[in-house]
């Protein structure tokens, strides 16, 4: 196993164009790391960069504590799995794998058991004899997989290993990563541009955009609390809600109140944080009043802000356990039932709201009906520069 330390680096290429612009990320022995976000954002030039085939133009990256800037592929002592499989056609299952241990001098005997030890790790003794045209996506993922296995390394490195598989493979294949990173215990290093990869495998995330790491955290860390507008609304799925208005002096303060309130009413401990974001629908105004300390927003009344709320924090009542929710009579666009659950689409303040609830709950559409706001884990942005300011 080994740590890695990424320590401001930069790259820029000699046409002038910058795609990494001060990279800091700290990764412990044994921990598995996500580097997700859109199209060029650098993270496959970055893992480029820590195995070795791109070059560091500023900054250091060390690996279990050497610095390897400088250092070939081969002596940084790590295996990579890339998209394509990289699978030599011509060679069996067997030969592609004991490949590297061949080019190394590994002894015959040893390699014979290296590899199957690795098939077997992988379910794949089957398949030993098999060319790679012979195999499925997910097969022919598994020999890579395996390859980079039989050397044993100090850190794996992925890049989007899954995205040329289907939708069911893909569930199947990310089981099989965890698992195996379970059982090694060895530093992964996994690029992806998927998030739901990156909320199910990761230790830690690092979220991505233009060079710039814009938040490093674990799963729930970056789900709960995101730093900014980018990664609130890169992670999750469906997406979280952003509706935009002014703070407003809050309409009271929430008190706990019976199951079977009416829209408006609010359960919960008692919170006066003085601020609220008013709302409207089809013409009837509210405000959601906000749990935020006294204080925190004291002086911004007027202020425009963005509210982000997850869909599952808009949700029906026997659905929602968590102390601060407020209710507001809700008429919904569009229902879409999922099977565990339904999701229903709806307008607040002109913009596109996503609510989830119990597939029971709403069955038809064109009555309203009481949608409570779990307002606990509500986040504020600000309008004009999107980061998060409560």
């Amino acid at each position: 196993m080994a740590s890695l330390t990424i320590r401001n680096v930069r790259k820029t290429y000699t046409n002038g164009v910058e795609v990494l612009k001060g990279v800091d990320i700290d990764v412990e022995d044994g921990q598995f790391l996500i580097l997700v976000g859109g199209s060029g954002c650098g993270k496959s030039t970055l893992l480029n960069m820590i195995a070795g085939l791109e070059t560091v133009s500023s900054g250091e990256i060390l690996i279990g504590g050497k610095k390897v800037n400088d250092l070939s592929p081969k002596d940084r002592d790590i295996a990579m799995v890339f998209q394509s499989y990289a699978l030599y056609p011509s060679m069996t299952v067997r030969q592609n794998i004991s490949f590297g241990l061949n080019i190394r001098k590994v002894p015959k005997a040893e390699q014979t058991q290296i590899v199957e030890r690795v098939s077997e790790m992988l379910q794949m003794s089957h398949l030993l004899d098999r060319k790679p045209g012979q195999l499925s996506g997910g097969q022919r993922q598994r020999v890579a997989m395996g390859r980079a296995l039989a050397r044993d390394p100090a850190m794996f490195l992925f890049d989007e290993p899954l995205s040329n598989l289907d939708a069911k493979l893909r569930i199947e294949m990310r089981s099989e990563i965890k698992l195996l990173h379970q059982r090694l215990g060895t530093t992964i290093v996994y690029v992806t541009h998927d998030q739901i990869e990156a909320m199910t495998l990761g230790d830690r995330i690092a979220v991505m955009k233009d060079g710039v790491v814009q938040q490093y955290g674990s799963p729930q860390q970056i789900y709960d609390s995101p730093s900014n507008l980018f990664v609130a609304g890169f992670i999750g799925s469906p997406p979280m809600n952003f509706i935009r208005g002014k703070l407003v002096s809050a309409v009271g303060s929430a008190s706990t109140t019976s199951q079977a309130a009416a829209p408006g009413a609010v359960i919960g401990a008692a919170f006066n944080s003085g601020v609220g974001v008013e709302v409207e629908h089809r013409g009837q105004r509210s405000v959601l009043n906000l749990p935020f300390e006294a204080g925190t927003l004291h002086g911004q009344i007027g202020r425009e802000v963005i509210l982000g709320l997850r869909p599952e924090q808009i949700t029906d009542r026997e659905t929602g356990h968590t102390g601060l929710m407020q209710s507001i009579a809700i008429r919904p666009d569009v229902l879409e039932p999922t099977g565990p659950d339904t999701l229903l689409f709806f307008q607040l303040n002109g913009a596109r709201v996503i609510s989830r609830v119990h597939p029971g709950a709403v069955t038809s559409l064109g009555h309203d009906v009481p949608l409570w706001f779990d307002v606990s884990k509500a986040v504020l942005f600000d309008a004009a520069t999107e980061a998060r300011i409560a």
